[in-house]
């Protein structure tokens, strides 16, 4: 099988790990630039190009499409979606989680568990946006942050205002959420592939310090999920529409809350916190989906 994975960079862990493992399991595979890649957008034949020349259409694709150029990226996977190629992640799937509000409503609607998050966009209804979250501590989040930046807690009503204030002041969007005290700085990471989570890491911030991100210091370990918190992650995963996807987890007292879903989950942390060879069952994946899709086979695999 031919597999082309979308990332800035052959040297990023999660990139080199499943180019190692797609290796190892006979595939051929190429790291393409996202950026670099251009297109001929045309109904009768659309086609890519990668540094000056025209691409032959893989059979799988792998997007590890950067926060920062989601825009572009999903339009080149969308690309490769046009010509018949195997998406890891279909691009509408990737759109739809990197909208933080739009996800949340999404899983909302169909009963997942969420933290109580408020949205305004006028001064003038921070008074009850604030009551509408239950009041201080809360934690405000930029819409548009990722791996943890943009997320502040603020411990105090009027330590919320000054800092709600400041990001309308400089027209950042944001969603105001209440505080789960009792996860006491930690959440769970869970890695779905298909219709399963194979593998769930306890992420845990260092002292002094609410975001256990492990980029900003947090520690990870692996831990063993209740069947509503494997059920939970499954569900958000799917109402996404991802067939891949790292499901934060919150424990609070009233059950698992669904923190974030994200589609293009870093492989290192939770690889090295539980031994298991994640990178490799994502081409296993593939190999059982992109001969389940192939034209004139008799089941659509949706994984």
């Amino acid at each position: 099988m031919k597999i082309a994975i979308l990332s800035r960079s052959s040297r990023i862990y999660s990139t080199d790990r499943l180019l190692q493992a797609a290796h190892q399991r006979g595939h051929q595979v190429e790291v393409i630039d996202t950026l670099r890649c251009y297109m001929n957008i045309a109904s009768h034949r659309p086609s890519i190009h990668y540094r000056g020349e025209k691409l032959t259409k893989p059979d799988a694709i792998i997007p590890r499409i950067g926060a920062s150029i989601t825009f572009y990226g999903t339009a080149v996977l969308r690309q490769f979606e046009m010509i018949g190629t195997f998406p890891l992640n279909e691009s509408v799937a990737i759109s739809r989680s990197r909208d933080k509000l739009r996800s949340l409503q999404l899983l909302s609607r169909r009963g997942i568990g969420l933290p109580v998050t408020g949205f305004c966009r006028s001064p003038d209804d921070i008074d009850d946006l604030i009551k509408m979250v239950g009041g201080a501590p809360l934690v405000i989040k930029l819409l548009e942050g990722t791996q943890g930046i943009g997320v502040v807690l603020a411990e105090t009503r009027k330590a919320a205002e000054s800092v709600i204030e400041a990001f309308m002041g400089l027209n950042a969007n944001i969603m105001v959420q209440e505080y789960i005290k009792e996860a006491k700085g930690a959440d769970i990471r869970c890695l779905v592939i298909g219709n399963k989570v194979v593998a769930a890491m306890r992420r845990q911030a260092p002292p002094g310090e609410f975001r256990s991100n492990l980029h900003r210091g947090g520690t990870a370990e692996i831990i063993k999920i209740t069947p509503e918190e494997r059920s939970t992650a499954v569900r958000a995963a799917k109402i996404m529409g991802l067939n891949v996807a790292g499901v934060d987890l919150l424990r609070s007292n009233h059950g698992p809350l669904v923190m974030e879903v994200n589609s293009s989950p870093g492989l290192q942390g939770i690889e090295e916190a539980t031994g298991k060879d994640i990178a490799g069952m994502i081409i296993q994946f593939l190999e059982k989906n992109v001969e389940l899709n192939k034209p004139g086979t008799r089941t659509k695999g949706k994984g």
